[in-house]
């Protein structure tokens, strides 16, 4: 696991390309920030996290299977992650913040998540 990626990931670089193209502008990982998200503008108080459909466990998704062996290892720590990423987006919400999480699976379609961001109010177009 020491070779996963923190940050930089591909669908993460995908989103900010899609964001950047869509007029939005933003800081990467700001660690003042509850749950560092990935992609966040203070100002207009937005915040995106790109959750691997994996590591995150997104629920009936064929992208986040749970592994055969250990699998109550692994059942433990991808629940543990669900209840860490809706503490954090919680708490940035309670900061007045608008919380979007797109999933890896979310960017085979890019005209959708275009769509999604600008209906959040993410960006302008």
């Amino acid at each position: 696991m020491k070779a996963v990626r923190r940050r930089d990931t591909k669908p993460e670089v995908e989103v900010r390309r899609l964001l950047w193209n869509a007029g939005a502008r933003f800081r990467l990982c700001p660690r003042n920030l509850p749950g560092s998200p990935d992609i966040a503008n203070k100002s207009a108080r937005w915040a995106v996290f790109v959750h691997g459909c994996f590591w995150h466990g997104h629920r009936n998704c064929k992208l986040a299977t749970v592994p055969k062996s250990n699998s109550a290892f692994w059942e433990a720590k991808l629940a543990a992650n669900r209840q860490r990423d809706a503490r954090m987006a919680r708490a940035l919400r309670q900061f007045g913040f608008r919380v979007l999480v797109v999933w890896q699976c979310e960017l085979r379609d890019e005209g959708a998540l275009a769509r999604r961001f600008s209906k959040a109010g993410i960006t302008k177009r």
